[in-house]
């Protein structure tokens, strides 16, 4: 399937099952085309027979603690939509332990920080050609962070992916501190080609987000006051489609209301920092 340029695009990652899932299903009940990208073999091959029914939708398939498979998965998206008007960095997780990928990353890390971050910067000229034919703030990129960005007092510079001393949930922490920062440093770069871009926090839902994590994150995520996926779909849709989604850049949202982050997420030097730093790492590692 390749999608056309007359109609709205949305790319969900971690399209498979989750938020992602409920989201992917919410954006095609509005009319919109979406791409979806999972890991899971099973679950994608599930979730493209489902959602595939209730409208245009196809799944890409790609591991993102893995920058290669993160840049396959942007070349294909590029093939498939020469338009792209949303793109939500959703895909995350978190780990019991500290896993070094085989490309020498951290993964928690690479998939909660570092694959979102080369995405984007992959599917930059689609997302700038298209706002050049829309209004400004029709096209923008959706970042879901978490209420454990302000674990911690911060980034540490001299271990950025949490290689030394890892601990389960301060290397969370950091990764989606970092996804604000970004969308901070996103939003002032990519302001004059009219993309905005967002940050929120979906709460706690109940999901398989946290089956890779320890103890103390699992049952931290099995507390009684889970949400289902559907309520956080809710928010990333509504900043997806929603005339206030498309403006006032930089925020950070749960439940469809603006909330301040941390200091540490509003330290605009940090977020310019992290920027050139991404772009260091990912060039060490041929991306």
């Amino acid at each position: 399937m390749t999608f056309d340029a007359n109609r709205p695009v949305t790319v969900v990652t971690g399209a498979s099952s989750g938020i992602g899932r409920s989201t992917a299903r919410a954006l095609l009940e509005r009319g919109r085309r979406v791409i979806g990208v999972g890991r899971d073999p099973s679950r994608c091959a599930d979730a493209e027979e489902e959602l595939a029914g209730v409208g245009p939708f196809v799944m890409v398939r790609g591991d993102f603690t893995l920058m290669a498979e993160v840049e396959r998965v942007a070349a294909t998206i590029r093939e498939l939509a020469p338009r792209l008007d949303v793109l939500i960095n959703n895909a995350g997780g978190v780990r019991d332990r500290r896993i070094v990928t085989a490309e020498g990353t951290e993964a928690t890390f690479a998939a909660n920080h570092l694959a979102p971050f080369l995405l984007t910067r992959e599917l930059m000229p689609v997302l700038r050609a298209s706002a050049a034919d829309l209004p400004p703030g029709s096209v923008r990129v959706i970042t879901v962070s978490s209420s454990a960005h302000r674990i911690g007092t911060g980034l540490d510079w001299d271990d950025l992916q949490s290689l030394r001393g890892f601990h389960t949930a301060v290397a969370y922490g950091r990764a989606k501190l970092a996804g604000i920062l970004f969308t901070r440093e996103l939003a002032r770069r990519a302001a004059s080609d009219g993309i905005v871009a967002q940050a929120m926090h979906p709460g706690r839902v109940a999901t398989n987000f946290a089956s890779h994590g320890d103890a103390a994150m699992r049952e931290h995520m099995a507390a009684a006051d889970t949400v289902p996926p559907g309520e956080p779909a809710e928010t990333l849709v509504w900043l997806a489609t929603d005339p206030e989604g498309g403006r006032g850049a930089g925020r950070y949202f749960h439940r469809r209301e603006e909330e301040t982050p941390a200091e540490t997420a509003l330290d605009e030097r940090a977020a310019a920092r992290l920027w050139t730093e991404s772009e260091r790492l990912l060039a060490r590692l041929g991306h």
